[in-house]
């Protein structure tokens, strides 16, 4: 999946596939809550998820991925 395709995505269209993955109270959950859930169960399951952007790392193995619509820098 691609994360700009899940990105696009209304509210009720991502309920529905996190119901699909079975993401627990997928109905009470906000939009950013409802990507994180479905892109954990994908993640899990080993399923291939791409995005575009810069990735940033830092030393304690976390990462971020920048990209234009989302520049937590500016």
């Amino acid at each position: 999946m691609h994360l700009k395709d899940l990105k696009k995505k209304k509210p009720a269209e991502l309920v529905q596939l996190a119901e699909e993955l079975g993401v627990e109270s997928a109905s009470t959950l906000r939009k950013q809550d409802l990507l994180f859930a479905i892109l954990k169960v994908q993640a899990d399951n080993g399923d291939q998820i791409m995005g575009l952007g810069t990735i940033e790392v830092l030393p304690d193995g976390f990462g971020f991925l920048r990209s234009p619509e989302s520049n937590y820098l500016a």
